[in-house]
């Protein structure tokens, strides 16, 4: 996904006037056979929950290593002598999922732009949901049902992201019309269909991201919150058509 995220800022440069320089940073793990390790997405991407705490949940630890770690080192050894203004996170599926929860720290003031393509809002029976109410409010004083938990260390004393354009975060979100609702492929047998079908339907996409969108939308943190359907494509798909899109709407603004 990163060497995708990469071309697609490359391609964009010769015909896109006054695009600002960007940098892609792509997380990922040592592989061998698969170009997915869903041990370590989803340890790495699964929000903590005040109670119970799920022993394999370690996105609260992964976002401070970027945080903390990955960020300082980018900035200070990399490119020690770029001005950097602001940044997004993207992420798909879990990585989606990961990016709405880092939508809940802080305000959203970690990153300027979240981009949380097909997230996996199913998680826990759409948790994440209460999070983002809890930490964003819904637009007027209520008492929160299910706090957002600040599972921060204490030596993490808030974020070190500097995103000096505006002061409140952006948020793309975006899935495939035939996530929830698939059909039938050319080549694909009836037994096989169903077993597609009755995995990917009960994930509920549709249904879930439009309820993320209207939750964070009558919170009015956002100086802006989009929604946007792939009409014909499936989970899969989203994840190279978002990026490029996710790249689009980042340096657009």
């Amino acid at each position: 996904m990163g060497t995708t995220a990469h071309e697609a800022v490359h391609r964009r440069q010769p015909l896109s006037f006054g695009q600002p320089d960007t940098i892609v940073v792509s997380i990922g793990y040592p592989l061998t056979n698969n170009i997915y390790d869903f041990v370590y997405r989803f340890q790495d991407y699964s929000p903590p929950i005040p109670t119970p705490r799920i022993p394999e949940a370690h996105g609260d630890e992964f976002l401070e290593f970027i945080d903390t770690s990955l960020r300082p080192w980018i900035r200070g050894s990399v490119f020690p002598n770029v001005d950097f203004t602001r940044d997004a996170l993207y992420g798909h599926s879990f990585g989606g999922l990961f990016a709405l929860y880092a939508l809940t720290i802080d305000g959203g003031r970690m990153f300027d732009t979240y981009v949380s393509a097909s997230p996996a809002v199913e998680w826990r029976n759409g948790t994440i949901l209460e999070m983002l109410k809890d930490s964003l409010g819904n637009g007027t004083s209520s008492i929160p049902t299910v706090a957002a938990r600040d599972t921060r260390s204490s030596n993490w004393a808030g974020c070190t992201a500097v995103n000096e354009t505006y002061s409140d975060p952006a948020l793309l979100i975006t899935y495939g019309s035939l996530e929830q609702f698939p059909v039938k492929r050319r080549r694909e047998t009836q037994e096989q269909f169903l077993v597609r079908k009755e995995y990917f339907g009960p994930l509920k996409m549709t249904d879930y991201v439009h309820e993320v969108f209207d939750v964070v939308s009558a919170s009015g943190k956002l100086r802006d919150v989009t929604l946007k359907e792939y009409p014909g494509q499936d989970h899969s798909g989203v994840a190279g058509t978002s990026i490029m899109d996710g790249i689009e709407y980042f340096v657009d603004w």
